[in-house]
């Protein structure tokens, strides 16, 4: 067995105590938690230390693992730059990785590194096992192996924990495998990001997955929940998740806490047992059977605008030919035949594992109905928002489409006039700039992180523009 064990672990940086300065003690019993993390890993010896953060290189596309011999870091944008640690690499375990994502087609690998130096989500947990090892009067002997996380979908960051386990296998590596990662960030409305009732529910539903070693929760976590619930962990815990594939564990949660508004938690995962044929944990051909299954229940409830949004890119990305819309309608009855003939404004959303691929619209009509408006704004979406490359046929069968039907806009005298639950906003300047946001978007609470967003969109400064506002309501299709 080359995985020991693997641990899923915080990253506050006030757990260190040269940052915390006595903040600490509000977390006692993290710390603990954290300590009892650490001392079974001196005790278990690993070669090599893998370990996932959020805050290493991430990309929307690519899992980045950190190349080189070595690095360090301190915690100097948290005011303690004394507090510093330094990593040696394991460069033949990174090599393999390589190697291995390549050969199984994953966009994985040690390319595009921005910066080599270690950030606080891999510092953190270093410091607790550089002080254990300290304490048992052993010399640090392990290396390192530091990855980030990515936007791709929850089966590839699974991949991507199933290629460690077929490294250290093949290369005999005696290994822990680190996840290091917060909960939901919005657990308190005097914490640092405010209180969403999202939260403690995502965090009752990782603690609980991590209580049972249920990796399947993990992996079909609601990704609304989890991005209204403003986490930064669960990538990490589902790579964590593939790194155990096959193995029967002794799952343990040593602890939450969320005094400061962000859920920490600490957990403990032992094989148990030398062999790894448990069939049962093979959870990404679970995983893969309840997405499909979700897929196939969104498209049967689907009504007339969405289905038209989705055969208009289908059709379009697997033929090469623009379709006509009424050739796409084929229920004349449905009750929203009606509307879509009937000119309109729309935006239509695209998007792929929880995130979005592509958004087009049109705050006002520019076509004879909303039908047509509906198939021209699904082809931008798909093949010119200039965010993002074009809609591959590989991706039609896991996209999410919606379809907000804009309402007339209205003037506003200033933000109170606005709830971005109900609301959508446009910004704009007497010059023609203008950025929209829809409303009830996840990860958007405030009005005026709406606001800010919407004016970045249109490239309009909200301290140096006139600038003014005005709102809309959207009726949504999904």
């Amino acid at each position: 067995m080359s995985i020991v064990a693997a641990f899923a672990v915080p990253h506050p940086p006030l757990i260190i105590p040269a940052v915390g300065h006595g903040r600490e003690e509000g977390i006692r019993a993290t710390v603990e938690a954290y300590q009892e993390v650490a001392r079974r890993i001196e005790r278990l010896a690993p070669q090599t230390i893998v370990l996932s953060s959020p805050h290493a290189t991430c990309y929307r596309d690519y899992v980045h693992v950190s190349p080189g011999t070595g690095a360090r870091g301190d915690f100097l944008q948290f005011g303690a730059p004394d507090a510093a640690y330094e990593a040696d690499y394991d460069s033949a375990f990174v090599s393999a990785l390589d190697a291995a994502a390549q050969a199984d087609a994953l966009s994985a690998g040690s390319q595009g590194e921005r910066s080599p130096e270690l950030d606080h989500g891999t510092l953190i947990p270093l410091h607790f096992v550089r002080e254990a090892y300290t304490r048992a009067g052993h010399a640090v002997d392990f290396k390192l192996v530091r990855m980030g996380i990515s936007g791709l979908s929850p089966a590839d960051h699974y991949r991507m924990g199933m290629l460690v386990q077929r490294c250290a296998d093949v290369l005999g590596r005696r290994v822990v495998y680190v996840a290091s990662g917060d909960l939901s960030h919005k657990l308190l409305e005097e914490g640092p990001y405010g209180f969403a009732p999202e939260a403690p529910r995502f965090d009752d539903h990782v603690c609980q997955a991590f209580r049972s070693g249920s990796f399947l929760d993990l992996l079909t976590t609601d990704h609304s929940l989890a991005k209204r619930a403003a986490e930064c962990g669960l990538r990490s815990f589902q790579i964590m998740a593939g790194a155990l594939d096959q193995t029967e564990v002794k799952a343990e949660l040593l602890s939450y806490e969320g005094p400061f508004g962000v859920g920490y938690g600490v957990a403990a995962f032992t094989p148990c047992g030398e062999e790894r044929a448990s069939f049962s944990r093979a959870f990404l051909p679970q995983y893969e059977e309840a997405r499909d299954r979700k897929m196939r229940e969104l498209r049967s409830h689907e009504d007339s605008l969405v289905r038209l949004a989705r055969r208009a890119v289908e059709t379009f990305v697997r033929e090469g030919v623009r379709p006509d819309a009424e050739g796409l309608l084929d229920n004349p009855l449905a009750p929203e035949v009606e509307e879509l003939s009937s000119p309109s404004g729309c935006f239509v959303s695209l998007t792929l594992n929880g995130e979005l691929r592509g958004c087009i619209g049109t705050i006002l009509p520019v076509r004879r109905n909303l039908a047509e408006e509906i198939v021209a704004n699904a082809l931008s979406a798909a093949c010119h928002d200039p965010r993002f490359s074009p809609v591959r046929k590989d991706e039609l069968a896991q996209l999410v489409y919606d379809v907000d039907v804009m309402g007339k806009p209205e003037s506003i005298s200033d933000a109170s006039q606005l709830d971005p639950r109900r609301y959508g906003v446009i910004v704009s300047t007497s010059d023609g700039r203008h950025g929209l946001l829809l409303p009830d978007l996840d990860g958007v609470d405030g009005t005026q992180s709406q606001i800010s967003i919407a004016a970045r969109k249109g490239g309009i400064s909200l301290t140096d523009d006139d600038w003014r506002l005005e709102r809309f309501e959207v009726v949504r299709h999904r």
